[in-house]
């Protein structure tokens, strides 16, 4: 019997242990889950470069990719994955989970392209749009449009990805999209080109990617994060000598080496193009990016209330860039 006993004040003493172990790390995970809102493509070309510099430097990852930006976002709020991509800044504003801005992964670069039935912004008014997802970037500068062009657009259709958009409005299935350069660039240079019109549009410096994550997470998680954000700002510098190096590095194993032939031969093309056109910035976007977020997404409705009374700090976390950008 005393063994028994014995043995039970083991098994107790070891639950309560790992209870206490667990409770106290809660948020610490042997790998890091990232909650993708698309498949692997040529625009995640330098995101996947970064992930396998990461790795090498003792980065543990897997990822998801979630049917929509709206899932990806969620499944973050949840604790059902780790880190996402997007700027929710509506969700933020709104929820109890302290959710954090990282590094800005790129620019809100965005072209209205049309049929030639229409000419400026202006044409749009009362007109039905095709753009990303609802609270996403695309969504934004649909509101911004509206609030500078003085419109209204008709019914609102979300379809994730450019590409999908650029096949819709190709096969007749919308008249009006906001698509990305890359996007943007093939159609245009394409036969069906001079089928369509890209209207003229304000400049914008906001974020459109931008990776989040707990703040509790983060920082149980800071040297995990802070490996992954060096080799963001490691990939980022050298794309921006030379937008070649992602093709030139990029895993023929990996998820973007198993993309098209097709794909893979142009991303040469699509990293000068973004990179002359300035969709990233090469230090993470920090303090910069969180003040043109503010102003556009406060502008555009997602955030609420008198923006002298918005914090950055409540929506983005600097420290890890910060320790990445000195490096």
């Amino acid at each position: 019997m005393k063994k028994i006993i014995k043995n039970f004040n083991l098994i107790f003493f070891f639950t309560a242990l790992v209870a206490s172990l667990f409770s106290t790390s809660v948020y610490a995970q042997k790998k890091i889950r990232i909650a993708m809102a698309e498949p692997p493509s040529d625009e995640l070309a330098a995101f996947f470069l970064a992930l396998d510099r990461a790795k090498k430097n003792g980065l543990n990852y897997e990822y998801t990719a979630f049917a929509d930006e709206e899932l990806a976002i969620q499944a973050v709020i949840s604790g059902q994955m780790d880190i996402g991509f997007g700027t929710p800044y509506s969700v933020m504003q709104k929820s109890k989970a302290p959710i954090r801005i990282v590094y800005q992964m790129s620019k809100l670069l965005f072209f209205p392209v049309t049929t030639k039935k229409y000419n400026k912004l202006e044409d749009l008014n009362g007109q039905s749009i095709m753009l990303h997802s609802r609270g996403g970037g695309t969504d934004s500068i649909a509101n911004v449009i509206e609030e500078r062009s003085k419109i209204k657009f008709g019914n609102r259709v979300y379809v994730s990805g450019s590409k999908n958009r650029v096949a819709a409005l190709t096969s007749g299935q919308t008249e009006a999209t906001i698509i990305d350069l890359s996007n943007k660039n093939r159609l245009m240079r394409s036969e069906a080109g001079n089928k369509f019109n890209v209207l003229k549009m304000f400049p914008v410096n906001a974020s459109d990617e931008a990776i989040f994550a707990n703040l509790n997470w983060i920082k149980a998680n800071e040297k995990d994060v802070d490996i992954f954000i060096q080799a963001l700002i490691s990939v980022y510098k050298d794309m921006h000598k030379d937008p070649t190096i992602i093709a030139k590095q990029t895993d023929p194993n990996g998820p973007i080496g198993k993309l098209p032939k097709q794909v893979l031969e142009s991303l040469d093309g699509f990293y000068k193009d973004a990179v002359e056109a300035g969709l990233y910035d090469v230090n993470g976007g920090g303090r910069t990016a969180a003040k043109a977020d503010m102003d556009w997404y406060h502008r555009s409705g997602q955030l609420t209330g008198d923006i002298k009374n918005l914090k950055i700090e409540d929506f983005w976390y600097f420290a890890p860039l910060d320790k990445a950008v000195k490096k």
